[in-house]
């Protein structure tokens, strides 16, 4: 790969960029350099900054500070149009396309050729045909994208890129919502552009990708640029150790709760669709059992299989032995509850109040025939706000009001004060500052003390290895590795995330 490189024109470089949100900075002198003909990885933990600098360099965000080149010519990027202009292309893990149109309607919607006052159809499908012949990509002009699976449609998605000349195209995350067959099939296409001289930025969690596809990674760290390693230098070991900053030591408990093996949750070969294959877990009481894993590997799809809120294709879930109902209802009233990754749009009801956020999944214990006690929801919301240290105080204030720490303490505490045996957290601590962060795991750490089963999803590696008393981490859709809470690392649970196994922990 190497050879290649030598010669290759910079594409896009960027000098001293920095970028501030509310007085905190999030992307400090990023320097970041890409060229014709290679796929440029882009790696970092959740919140390293890959999502700003992305976004400033496509004309989502506009730099404090800083320069961007566009083949050695110094440029500003103030708007999406800008980045299109200057032939900076993004395809994101949600596709753009209108399924019910055609590959080349989907490709020049917006920026149609035209003859006269109409399309030119006919010079539209020409130039289509011509691209899809360069580029040697096995794709029907007239298909439909909605009859389409996800590796066509991202064929597609690359060839508006390519419609519009794009010198650079970012893609992020694109294999999240693909099978292994449609992941191949899109490395296929990632090579045909690369030796057609295109120049690709790819973002992924997933290490596996990033050996089999780049030519350079860069490596980001607290909004900092730590390091380009070329293709022979990228090794798990050596990027972990990048993106972590240093080998995290083993974090021992000084209280060592003690599982009650008689209280359990059981998930017994379940499958859901084509993104969870075969998943056994056990979870007992009195226990936080973290779940890692990369993104896409069906963590969130499991949770909320045991919740109710989407129906495993095939499996049972029990808990103490009873199968759980498929209904959300049914499983809230025997003691399940759920803060969920996406608290704004699924956690909580902005336009309402404190007080009827906290109260919403306990009207079976308001209320008396039906009729709920307005004087019960009251001390309920007041006990809660008092318990929580939700601020501020007023229960009548909105909770699209509250800060993001609050918001968050809100949706805790409503199922927390409803004393559940099943507790499930997917990203509990997502967007929240570190002082917020202590009283949530406090709020863990009690229920589990009193005998609750907690069950964790999170990406943030050191709350894995320093919260749960047992680690499982997924891999493509099914548990690869369980760590206790003693032989847990960052190291190790990031490389198991990625499919490496080093012989610490259980191999399931």
């Amino acid at each position: 790969m190497e050879e290649r490189m030598e010669g290759q024109r910079v594409v896009l470089r960027t000098e001293g960029i920095c970028k501030s949100f509310s007085g905190v900075q999030v992307l400090k002198n990023v320097g970041l350099e890409i060229k014709s003909g290679e796929v440029h990885a882009l790696m970092g933990e959740n919140g390293a900054g890959k999502s700003t600098i992305i976004k400033i360099i496509t004309g989502v965000y506009v730099k404090d500070a800083g320069q961007i080149y566009v083949d050695g010519q110094p440029v500003e990027i103030l708007s999406r149009q800008d980045a299109r202009d200057l032939g900076i292309s993004v395809i994101y893990q949600e596709l753009s396309l209108v399924p019910e149109l055609s590959v080349f309607e989907n490709i020049y919607l917006g920026q149609e050729i035209m003859k006269g006052f109409l399309p030119d159809r006919r010079e539209m499908r020409r130039q289509v045909q011509a691209l899809i012949d360069r580029y040697e990509f096995r794709i029907d002009i007239d298909a439909v994208v909605a009859t389409m699976g996800m590796a066509t449609r991202q064929m597609v998605e690359i060839l508006k890129a390519l419609s519009i000349d794009a010198k650079l195209i970012i893609m992020d995350e694109p294999t999240s919502a693909l099978s292994t067959a449609e992941t191949e099939r899109l490395f296929d296409t990632i090579d045909i552009l690369r030796r057609k001289g295109a120049a690709i930025l790819y973002i992924s969690h997933r290490l596996e990708e990033i050996y089999r596809l780049a030519d350079r990674l860069t490596v980001m760290r607290d909004g900092v640029n730590v390091g380009v390693l070329k293709h022979d230098e990228i090794t798990p070991e050596r990027v972990t150790t990048m993106m972590i900053g240093h080998e995290i030591r083993k974090n021992i408990k000084d209280n060592k709760r003690t599982p009650d093996r008689g209280h359990a949750l059981e998930v017994k070969h379940l499958k859901y669709r084509d993104l969870l294959t075969d998943v056994n877990m056990e979870a007992y009481g009195g226990e936080i059992l973290g779940i890692g894993g990369l993104v896409g590997s069906g963590r969130t799809e499991l949770i909320k299989c045991i919740y109710g809120a989407l129906r495993q294709t095939e499996g049972d879930i029990l808990l103490d032995g009873a199968p759980m109902s498929r209904k959300i209802a049914k499983n809230i009233m025997v003691g399940l509850g759920l803060v969920p990754e996406d608290r704004r749009t699924e956690g909580f009801f902005p336009v309402l109040s404190i007080a009827d956020n906290l109260t919403v999944a306990s009207y079976d214990v308001l209320s008396k025939r039906g009729i709920i006690s307005a004087k019960k929801e009251k001390q309920f919301a007041a006990d809660a706000i008092r318990n929580y240290d939700i601020r501020p105080t007023t229960s009548g204030i909105p909770v699209g009001h509250l800060s993001g720490g609050n918001q968050q303490k809100v949706v805790l505490g409503r199922w927390i004060s409803r004393s559940p045996k099943v507790l499930l957290l997917d990203e509990p601590t997502a967007g929240v500052d570190v002082g917020v962060k202590a009283e949530l795991y406090g709020m863990m750490e009690r229920l589990a003390d009193e005998g609750a089963i907690i069950i964790m999803v999170s990406s943030d590696l050191e709350e894995l290895v320093s919260v749960s008393d047992r680690i499982l981490v997924m891999h493509k859709g099914r548990f690869f590795k369980e760590y206790t809470h003693e032989n847990a690392s960052q190291n190790e649970v990031l490389l198991a995330s990625s499919g490496v196994d080093t012989g610490e922990g259980r191999t399931l």
